[in-house]
């Protein structure tokens, strides 16, 4: 199988670039899989494409860029000039852009792969209608957010013809069937980037890192959680540290600089900037904890999945995807009010006195995070391609037996 991923891809900061990090990885270990074609915003030359495993070739074409306007022509034109066998799209509402005009185009695009009859599964990561607009950072007028949404459900019509649609969370799949009367929409999970050898859940020596890893400035800002430890230091007298890994959301240029000012009197608080694939697993293994400083989801998180494969104990909000995430898969944490300080103090302070409490979710998590490695995930997507790719042979078999069939003519 020729295979075409559009996607981000590191060193890309565009949304979802480490997971189709993880997904190529993957991919070329399948013995079915004999070419990846990466169509991305990443030149080739930079393209993170050295891994240490033998597996099939990979080959990329820089074809789209954030925020363009002709990514559609671009994009199809790679499309047409590859000849894959079938084409992934790894998307999310705001995969192509933060403006308006830009990131809808580019959601044209399984649509427009479905005219050309190429083989198309679109893994859509979240879905406008679990999307809480006014704290995800997009608008919070009502009248605006009532056009987004008519928006959205033309697009996610356009997103519904590729001949499969993957998401990642069981609701997602009942609320397409129901509102949208798809029939080709399919469960398959996130899944867990890496897993590592099954950790000591040990509780390391010197400060308590209180880790939180991602994109922050819309939906997720870390002034709540730098508060939160600092009542816990007051109430328990315990050597926390918070660290920050991770860099601005492009929405929000400059925001972790101002954090930095605001809190610079803060003993013990520590910003790494962007983590490079390769200090992924220094920065999870060094942490006690990890916390989702979140008001809003906007899908299924990476960063929980990446938390469980190290066995670490997590501090989530009680909202949304995470919760549901939680109950489906095994996930264990505490959960806070997203907007309340005290709340996540509380949360917070009760897995740092409590030493063997922070080991029992590490372990849950870990559980967790092993019954969906991306192995696991890659193969259903190949499976997904297989059936596809069957029921297309079928159809055109079938036409080809209407067509030779022979005509019966009446004669009076």
């Amino acid at each position: 199988m020729k295979l075409a991923i559009v996607t981000a891809y590191p060193p890309s900061k565009v949304t979802l670039n480490e997971y189709a990090y993880h997904l190529v990885k993957s991919f070329r270990q399948h013995q079915n899989v004999t070419e990846l074609i990466l169509l991305t915003d990443t030149t080739p030359d930079q393209a993170d494409i050295e891994f240490s495993e033998l597996g099939c070739r990979v080959t990329i074409k820089q074809c789209w860029t954030f925020n363009s306007y002709t990514n559609i022509f671009s994009v199809m034109k790679a499309v047409r000039q590859s000849k894959p066998d079938t084409v992934l799209f790894n998307l999310q509402f705001m995969k192509f852009g933060d403006k308006k005009i830009p990131a809808a185009l580019g959601l044209l695009l399984p649509f427009l792969c479905k005219l050309k009859n190429i083989p198309t599964i679109a893994l859509l990561h979240n879905i406008l209608e679990q999307v809480d607009l006014g704290s995800a950072g997009f608008t919070n007028n009502k009248i605006l957010q009532r056009t987004y949404n008519l928006i959205g459900n033309f697009l996610t019509r356009c997103i519904l013809a590729a001949d499969k649609v993957a998401v990642t969370i069981p609701v997602y799949v009942d609320i397409l069937k129901e509102k949208y009367k798809a029939k080709n929409v399919t469960l398959i999970p996130h899944g867990t980037f890496e897993i590592p050898k099954e950790p000591t859940y040990s509780i390391k020596e010197g400060p308590i890192k209180i880790m939180t890893f991602g994109k922050f400035g819309t939906y997720k800002k870390v002034e709540i959680m730098i508060e939160a430890v600092e009542i816990v230091r007051k109430r328990t007298n315990k050597n926390l540290e918070i660290v920050i890994a991770g860099t601005d959301n492009p929405n929000v240029p400059g925001y972790l600089k101002s954090v930095q000012q605001k809190y610079r009197e803060v003993p013990q608080l520590t910003f790494t900037g962007y983590v490079e694939e390769k200090d992924v697993a220094t920065i999870f293994e060094e942490s006690a904890m990890v916390v989702f400083p979140y008001t809003s989801t906007t899908g299924s998180s990476g960063v929980l999945h990446q938390a469980g494969s190290y066995g670490k104990a997590v501090v989530m909000p009680d909202l949304g995807d995470l919760s549901i995430l939680v109950k489906e898969e095994g996930y264990r944490g505490e959960f806070f009010s997203p907007t309340d300080v005290q709340s996540l103090a509380n949360a917070i302070e009760k897995i740092a006195i409590d030493p063997e409490y922070q080991m029992a979710l590490g372990k849950a998590n870990y559980n967790a995070a092993t019954a969906y490695p991306m192995s696991k995930i890659t193969q259903m997507y190949l499976n997904e391609f297989k059936t596809i790719q069957m029921e297309k042979i079928k159809i055109t078999k079938s036409k080809k037996t209407i067509k030779t069939a022979p005509q019966h003519h009446i004669v009076n």
